[in-house]
């Protein structure tokens, strides 16, 4: 894959997969094993849905410029609002990475990793937070539950969970392992720094000086163990 591919700056690696009744942008290795995947956790009673798949590289630029100018709230580690007026920018910068990936470092550009949720199960008239409780505590649960049990078998795993990974975690978070191990050994600080260094992304310098320790905290340090 090319750098623009691995950074999310086109969509040119990938093809269009409806599933469910949206289409999405996929890898051609991925979209056999999502379909799959959907198949078994329907035949199984849960309608298995996508709520984002392939995110842009402008698409996480904008999320991420959001939470920097303060547009957009960001959250500790216990998914709690936090005070940014109180926090310098390595404080900010810090937490944002947390829950939102570096703009061209996000697994999302690779159309190998997607936020899963099982639409029949949405309480009538709520709308999906993605946030742990509802997967460990609430209407996400069995769903849940049936992945842990059941991902493995079409080539996919939780690449966030509970003190595996720099990343919060994200129990809604499925990759297919194959493909992602692919695109993340592609993936260097060095390209990551040739992506940013022209594009309008907020906190650029203190961004671009700690690249290294970003890649190795929140982008290679995930839950990935066979």
């Amino acid at each position: 894959m090319t750098a623009e591919q691995l950074t999310g700056q086109t969509e040119s690696h990938l093809t269009e997969v409806v599933v469910g009744q949206k289409a999405f942008l996929v890898h051609p290795q991925v979209s056999a094993d999502l379909l799959a995947l959907k198949q078994a956790a329907d035949a199984a009673g849960f309608n298995f849905n996508i709520a984002s798949g392939f995110r842009s590289f402008e698409r996480q630029l904008a999320i991420w410029n959001r939470k920097m100018n303060g547009e957009a709230v960001i959250r500790d580690a216990d998914n709690q609002p936090l005070d940014t007026a109180r926090l310098s920018q390595d404080e900010k910068a810090q937490a944002i990475l947390r829950w939102s990936a570096l703009p061209g470092g996000s697994r999302h550009h690779w159309g190998s990793d997607f936020d899963v949720f099982d639409r029949h199960a949405l309480p009538e008239g709520q709308t999906l937070q993605l946030e742990p409780w509802e997967y460990l505590e609430a209407h996400q649960r069995p769903f849940y539950q049936w992945l842990q049990c059941n991902l493995h078998r079409f080539g996919f795993f939780f690449p966030y969970q509970q003190h595996g990974s720099g990343v919060a975690f994200e129990p809604w978070h499925i990759s297919h392992r194959a493909t992602a191990r692919e695109c993340l050994s592609a993936l260097t600080p060095q390209i990551l720094d040739q992506q940013l260094e022209q594009a309008p992304i907020l906190a650029k310098q203190w961004v671009r000086e700690h690249l290294n320790q970003i890649y190795t905290q929140f982008i290679s340090h995930i839950c990935d163990s066979d």
